[in-house]
């Protein structure tokens, strides 16, 4: 009986110090990227998770779950697990998802903010032959021309179809919007002539600008662009409280652990604070941004309201 009890405690022990043993992380932490490999989206996500595994101190694997806009991966993601292993890259497609998609299921308060990692603009560009030379002027021709003229997209309720939405309603023009199957085919549509102009993301705009292939006409950053200085913002040009940010952050399913949580959000913090994380955003022309989970919260919040609004305003059904 005794040596029974002896080999119970023995064996309790042994648990009990495997338990206190196996911390957090001890297995690689997936993060899951709700677009499809080779995008901005994905490869912000890989630059970031390559710096923050040497900070976490565990593999972080790159998981993308296409599909929907992105609302397959971010349900994945917010109904995984809390235990800190599955982690979201989210943007502005996760704050329009609940108004784009309200019968998928996506509920945002399932998500808890980690860190932001960085933000970019958009630009609002025209064919080189279209008469307009500046903002205020393409603004005079679509007030005088209502309905004429087209614009490109990457798909309804893309972000840069809420860029040029937003911009509809802040400047009161008309202007028809033709959607595509990605960015790449909608610019080829503008530069085969189909459409007149459209929204796109600095990185991807920036070459063909600077080849004089396109015109900018005015950034959607509150400010200019250090990426592109010549060009001016939407608010120097006379539009208020236009301000449209590709932004990125990272979050994790809610009721996690709160020293996962720590860990998550200590070793976040380090990364955005690391020479090579912001050497490797300027491959993206994005600046750092140095938002704990606070900033990531209340952006995510305050962004999920504006693009319901403007989701509602125009009538926007996703694909």
């Amino acid at each position: 009986m005794k040596l029974f009890l002896r080999l119970v405690l023995a064996v309790g022990m042994g648990v009990g110090v495997a338990c206190v043993c196996a911390q957090y992380p001890d297995r690689p932490i997936k993060l899951i990227v709700p677009f499809a490999p080779a995008g901005t989206v994905d490869g912000i996500a890989r630059l970031f998770a390559s710096e923050f595994s040497k900070n976490v101190g565990q593999a972080v694997v790159v998981e993308n779950k296409a599909g929907s806009g992105g609302v397959l991966g971010i349900v994945a993601a917010s109904t995984a697990p809390a235990d800190g292993y599955t982690l979201l890259l989210g943007n502005i497609a996760t704050a329009s998802s609940p108004a784009l998609y309200p019968k998928m299921g996506v509920n945002l308060k399932l998500l808890d903010p980690i860190t932001l990692i960085g933000r970019s603009a958009y630009v609002l560009v025209v064919r080189n032959d279209f008469p307009a030379k500046n903002l205020n002027e393409l603004i005079a021709f679509l007030k005088a021309n209502p309905g004429k003229y087209n614009y490109s997209s990457a798909g309804a309720g893309s972000a840069i179809h809420l860029a040029a939405e937003l911009f509809k309603s802040k400047a009161a023009v008309d202007m028809l919007h033709v959607p595509y199957k990605g960015a790449g085919p909608a610019m080829n549509a503008l530069f085969s002539a189909d459409v007149e102009m459209m929204f796109g993301s600095v990185s991807e705009l920036k070459p063909h600008i600077i080849a004089k292939k396109m015109r900018p006409m005015a950034v959607t950053s509150l400010s200019r662009s250090s990426a592109l200085p010549e060009v001016p913002s939407f608010a120097e040009s006379g539009i208020k409280d236009y301000d449209v940010p590709g932004w990125y952050g990272v979050y994790v399913p809610v009721r996690a652990p709160v020293d996962v949580l720590k860990r998550l959000r200590d070793a976040a913090d380090a990364t955005l604070k690391s020479p090579g994380l912001q050497q490797l955003l300027k491959r993206y022309d994005m600046e750092p941004v140095l938002g704990g989970p606070r900033e990531a919260g209340e952006l995510l919040d305050t962004e999920a309201r504006r693009w319901s609004e403007v989701i509602n305003k125009a009538n926007i059904t996703a694909e």
